[in-house]
């Protein structure tokens, strides 16, 4: 198989969510010598920025994102261990995770996903992230950006209490801020001092990207 055409398959594989196949691929792309920055970014990341295009069309919904997501994943899985350390975040580095109290994950895996097909290296910190956690973690890993989840209304004041966590023990001026969830909004994000809301996974990359200066 040509590499044009294991790349052209692997984009598909994708795009279409299916999992075992996007894994497959990328491994003999790898075998057969192509470079794995060239299988991310003529392989993979076409495959997801495609669904995104079909997202914001209306032709692919929620289910439709997650099986790509997921096939993204597992074929940068692959991949990424080959990559150089500028290669793997060249945009940035965001430290992600969904707020105490609120268990929900999905939309933080299409989330984690794009942002990777956008060139962030994505630290997820998992679900219910005590507000501790999250600060010893920016200590810690002195990331550019802070991701903060919510998909409850009644969780959503985490995410002020986080604010004014960071506020006191001076870290707030050191990183950029960004919430998305069901519940929130952009007056939401406004309302609690937050640098960016994002509206969908796709969304979230282009915020992201403006915030550190990137396209």
């Amino acid at each position: 198989m040509s590499e044009n055409k294991v790349l052209m398959e692997l984009k598909k594989a994708v795009l279409e969510g299916d999992e075992d196949i996007a894994q497959e691929l990328a491994e003999k792309a790898l075998n057969e010598g192509i470079e794995p920055k060239t299988i991310v970014d003529q392989g993979i990341i076409p495959g997801i920025d495609e669904a995104g295009e079909l997202w914001k069309r209306n032709e692919y919904f929620h289910t439709d994102i997650i099986l790509c997501a997921e096939a993204f994943r597992l074929a940068m899985e692959v991949i990424e261990p080959k990559l150089s350390s500028g290669e793997k975040g060249g945009s940035g580095k965001i430290l992600i995770g969904t707020v105490a109290g609120d268990m929900h994950n999905l939309g933080k895996i299409m989330v984690n996903a794009t942002l990777r097909g956008g060139g962030f290296e994505v630290i997820d910190l998992g679900e219910d992230v005590s507000q501790d956690l999250f600060i010893q973690k920016i200590k810690e890993l002195n990331p550019d950006i802070l991701g903060l989840g919510c998909y409850m209304t009644t969780t959503m004041l985490e995410m002020k209490e986080i604010i004014n966590k960071l506020n006191k023990e001076g870290l707030r001026n050191k990183i950029k801020l960004m919430i998305g969830g069901v519940p929130t909004s952009q007056e939401f994000a406004d309302e609690i001092g937050a640098d960016a809301w994002g509206k969908d996974a796709f969304d979230s990359v282009e915020k992201a990207k403006k915030l550190m200066g990137v396209s």
